[in-house]
């Protein structure tokens, strides 16, 4: 053998070894509340940091998953979201997060699986905001078993809370049962660098046309983000089942 083989062939065992450490599952959590609730359900695991926050790994069902804080908003969604596909080279992604559902439409504490997410806070003003929408909209296939109660919906995600007056602006252009803020951003990432998303969000509370339980009440959504976040880690080992 070479000494230009033996150093291919050395380069090979390193480049393996290197994606043989790599973790298959990476869950991004964007919230400050909801990586709250999530980091005492690891106590003993070691909290490493990032550019963008925390993280961590832990065993979940013998999987070594990657846990980590991205951060709230469409801008630290989709630089975190890139950042962990660049560093850690995650075969999958998941989201796990809140998000607020249409009185009628849903209950509070459900389970949603994004099927589809949209980015609605687009205003062209030179073109048509629709194609513009249309661009940033992602579809996400979910397995074809849902291992565990969920709501298949569209999400629909915006750098913002949904008040009532933005309930019914938001209605006369679609029929929207769940929206959130960060969702829109980690799926046309995950989408732009051909890794698989899943996207799974509990809901913290409901908007109707005429009121918003949590607006103005901020502990309403800390409270309720404790339980959602127990329950989709909770759910979370199958999940994994079969989304490898």
């Amino acid at each position: 053998m070479t000494p230009q083989s033996c150093f291919a062939l050395a380069l090979g065992v390193l480049a393996g070894a290197i994606r043989a450490d790599e973790p298959h599952f990476a869950v991004l959590i964007s919230a400050n509340a909801e990586w709250r609730a999530v980091k005492p359900l690891f106590a003993a695991a070691t909290i490493e940091t990032s550019p963008y926050g925390e993280y961590f790994f832990a065993n979940v069902e013998r999987e070594r998953v990657l846990f980590f804080h991205g951060g709230w908003g469409k801008v630290a969604a989709a630089g975190s979201t890139q950042y962990v596909i660049d560093r850690f080279h995650p075969a999958r992604l998941i989201n796990l997060g809140t998000c607020g559902g249409v009185e009628g439409r849903i209950q509070r504490f459900d389970i949603v699986a994004v099927e589809r997410v949209v980015i609605y806070d687009i205003a062209e003003a030179m073109g048509d905001s629709k194609e513009a929408i249309a661009d940033y909209s992602t579809a996400l296939p979910l397995p074809a078993r849902l291992p565990a109660p969920a709501v298949k919906v569209t999400m629909y995600s915006a750098d913002r809370d949904l008040t009532p007056a933005g309930l019914r602006e938001l209605e006369a252009l679609y029929h929207p049962v769940a929206v959130d803020w960060e969702s829109g951003a980690i799926a046309w990432v995950a989408h732009r660098n051909a890794t698989p998303v899943l996207i799974l969000r509990g809901v913290t509370d409901l908007v109707s046309p005429q009121r918003a339980e949590a607006q103005g009440n901020l502990q309403l959504f800390q409270d309720n983000t404790v339980r959602a976040m127990r329950n989709l880690i909770g759910d979370l080992p199958k999940w994994l089942g079969v989304w490898r």
